[in-house]
């Protein structure tokens, strides 16, 4: 990582001093805030794309009205995007949007550089119209920035405001940093994931500044090489690997490093999610948490695989699978049946993710809930080899000291740890 960091830098200087420069305001954009300056936008980039020999794409201050876009690559040389003093809005009627996964797309781009830019989602109508929570359907708004297999990329100094779901969606890409990020958007924004990481490798998020209604980072399936650093976050629900599990034949979670961080004022603090009833068995080992700062946060250190966070409590299911055909019953439906078929509570059968390698090290402040640890891991397949070491984590409630919970783990031990470990432990 650290050859493909100083070639970027490198390509960055190159980029900045000798690159062919194409001015979108050359292409017809107003920079107004009312004219649409798409077109503009990828006529610039289609014409540096094209270009032999590095070159840059040179976005002057201003505000730009843009609609859904899709930079695509492949390009013929290095290219850069500089946009340090723009400012992008998007529509704010999210249907304009919603044939296409994201409003700005980054796709198929090999040595690129996307260098500053404020990027406004306007997504307070979006908010009110996502039904999340009750319906358990949550991927159906448009996306600030979304980055499609992207390849040695360097992101840095942009800001991302009220997007209407995810800030940053991260897939399918490799050797890419994210440096400088700054993401805002008031803590009751749902779905609103800073920075979301899918089938990715080799992806360093560095120097952030993350507020938002979700997850600061997440990190899904697929991910492999992840290094999440210097992050500020809060408020937010925290920084998450997770969740895994929901769907069929997920891969591998290997290698994912959070490290010097900061969280103040989330729901949650450090954790891994998997969900129960996992349709296929899946993976997550090498996971490391380290050296990180908690301020009043709900329960700063967890691994929960009963995660299930719709409708858990009122609707089970009966999975029964024969030549890949999936049958779902409602509670009702399986009261005219219980008396011939096993009556199956969706939340109580185990995930079937391999949790393993997991460290939380050097993990202090202020907990936000009684419970500071929670390692409540599957019954069907228990954690290995996970280990706590210099926690100090105090609880200001009247109703006692902070505590600890364990399930299906026996964590290895050292160093001094506030609260004492697995105090109440089951399995």
């Amino acid at each position: 990582m650290g050859g493909v960091w100083i070639w970027m830098l490198l390509m960055a200087m190159v980029a900045g001093n000798h690159a062919a420069v194409f001015d979108v305001k050359s292409y017809g954009a107003k920079a107004d805030g009312k004219a649409d300056d798409s077109k503009a936008i990828l006529d610039a980039w289609k014409a540096a794309c094209n270009a032999g020999d590095a070159s840059t794409v040179v976005i002057p201050k201003g505000t730009y009205m843009v609609g859904s876009m899709k930079i695509e690559g492949p390009c013929k040389a290095p290219i850069t995007i500089e946009a340090n003093k723009a400012r992008f809005v998007a529509p704010i009627d999210p249907n304009q949007l919603r044939s296409h996964n994201g409003w700005i797309n980054f796709i198929g781009i090999d040595k690129f550089v996307l260098q500053g830019g404020r990027f406004d989602g306007q997504g307070e109508l979006a908010w009110h119209q996502n039904n999340c929570a009750g319906t358990g359907k949550c991927g159906s708004m448009p996306i600030n920035l979304s980055f499609n297999t992207v390849t040695n990329a360097l992101i840095h100094s942009i800001t991302s405001y009220d997007s209407k779901q995810y800030h940053m969606d991260v897939l399918g890409c490799k050797n890419v940093t994210f440096r400088s990020i700054r993401v805002s958007a008031p803590d009751q924004s749902l779905n609103t994931d800073g920075i979301h990481i899918v089938r990715s490798s080799g992806i360093n998020v560095t120097e952030a500044d993350i507020k938002t209604g979700d997850d600061c980072v997440s990190v899904g399936d697929g991910s492999q090489q992840v290094n999440i650093e210097k992050v500020k976050c809060g408020p937010g629900h925290g920084i998450v690997i997770g969740s895994l599990g929901k769907y069929n034949n997920e891969e591998p979670v290997v290698g994912v490093t959070v490290k010097n961080c900061t969280l103040t004022n989330t729901v949650h603090g450090v954790r891994v999610e998997t969900w129960p009833a996992s349709p296929s068995d899946g993976i997550a080992r090498d996971l490391h948490f380290q050296n990180i700062i908690m301020n009043n946060v709900g329960t700063p250190i967890s691994i929960d695989q009963e995660y299930c966070p719709y409708k858990c409590d009122k609707k089970l299911r009966l999975k029964i699978k024969a030549n890949d055909l999936t049958i779902s019953f409602s509670r009702r439906e399986l009261g005219f049946l219980k008396r011939v078929l096993v009556f199956l509570d969706f939340d109580k059968v185990p995930s079937r993710v391999k949790i393993s390698d997991v460290t939380f090290d050097d993990i202090r402040g202020t907990s936000a809930s009684k419970v500071a640890v929670k390692l409540r891991c599957s019954s069907g397949s228990p954690c290995e080899n996970v280990g706590l070491s210099n926690i100090n984590l105090a609880y200001k409630g009247s109703d006692g000291a902070a505590t600890s919970e364990c399930a299906n783990v026996k964590p290895k031990l050292t160093g001094q740890l506030v609260p004492p470990a697995c105090q109440v432990s089951s399995a």
